[in-house]
């Protein structure tokens, strides 16, 4: 048993087919299935269920290749404490950002990574929350982006900033010529959402239960941008996060952005990673460039 066969376990686990373990593992198909075979043999046990259209993992299998996924990340682990000891600031960093932040957040963080850490390689991974932590867990990302909170004791969150939403409605909506409004207003309003998953779809939710609004459960938007561009059409109104109403994203001419004259809903953003991670006091750094933002990102452009 090697480490290179429990690479290819754990590739087969999480792509289900072998012709795609194998390209994830730059091998060819014969090459995985053989070296998974001869894992089985030195098991003694069959570690995969092969059909003809789909893998599956056995039960002795799934246990298998989750130990796998420890094994192979802790040795990335330690390869990660010998490269920061050499140099703390180079070699790269697996983040993770969530849809509704992540192209908003990025082109304002990225200038301010480069100018303090010049050598530093940015992989940069985009998924829903859920999926993001998953990968954290396993080792498969360094660090995420993430909306709080994160109850987890094995994860360590750093709180960066606090995002305030605003209310977007259409030049031809009743509310277009107001600036702002209370929260208590939005009782009347039915807000467009995006579909489950999304973790702004639950931070919209709450809003909604505070404020007493409804949501328009005939339509579920994929992405902020359709959400955008619905409530431009004049079908809705939705809630839009600060940094995706800044440039570089272009100004709706049909869109009119509220802010509100109360108690603002905001979500709270940190920065996640484990607390076993050998990368703790450089992500620390990482943090730090990120917590110093300019304060106006997160506040509403002049009128």
């Amino acid at each position: 048993m090697n480490l290179r066969d429990l690479r290819y376990l754990v590739a087969l686990a999480d792509e289900r087919h072998f012709g795609r373990a194998a390209a994830v593992c730059f091998v060819s198909q014969p090459t995985l299935s053989t070296q998974i075979r001869k894992l089985e043999e030195e098991l003694g046990v069959a570690l995969v269920e092969r059909a003809p259209r789909k893998v599956m993992l056995t039960p002795i299998g799934v246990q298998v290749a989750d130990r796998a996924r420890r094994i192979v990340g802790d040795v990335e682990q330690m390869k990660a404490l010998a490269r920061r000891s050499m140099d703390p600031e180079a070699g790269s960093i697996r983040l993770g950002l969530f849809p509704t932040l992540g192209p908003y957040l990025l082109p304002h963080a990225i200038p301010p990574l480069r100018a303090r850490f010049p050598q530093l390689e940015l992989l940069l991974v985009e998924e829903k929350s859920d999926v993001l932590l998953t990968r954290l867990r396993d080792g498969r990302l360094d660090a995420a982006i993430l909306a709080l909170p994160v109850d987890e004791d094995a994860l360590h969150a750093e709180f960066l900033f606090e995002e305030p939403f605003l209310l977007a409605v259409s030049d031809q909506h009743p509310l277009a010529a107001r600036e702002r409004l209370s929260l208590q207003e939005l009782s009347s309003q039915k807000l467009l959402l995006l579909e489950d998953g999304h973790c702004m779809r639950e931070q919209a939710l709450d809003v909604c239960r505070l404020s007493g609004a409804g949501e328009h459960a005939e339509f579920r938007a994929t992405s902020l941008e359709t959400l955008r561009q619905m409530v431009a059409a004049n079908v809705g109104v939705t809630l839009l996060p600060m940094l995706a109403t800044k440039p570089p994203v272009a100004p709706s001419p049909h869109l009119r952005l509220l802010d509100f004259s109360d108690t603002r809903p905001t979500r709270r953003i940190a920065l996640v990673w484990r607390r076993s991670s050998a990368m703790h006091a450089f992500l620390l750094e990482v943090a730090g460039v990120l917590r110093a933002l300019p304060p106006a990102l997160f506040e509403p452009a002049a009128s």
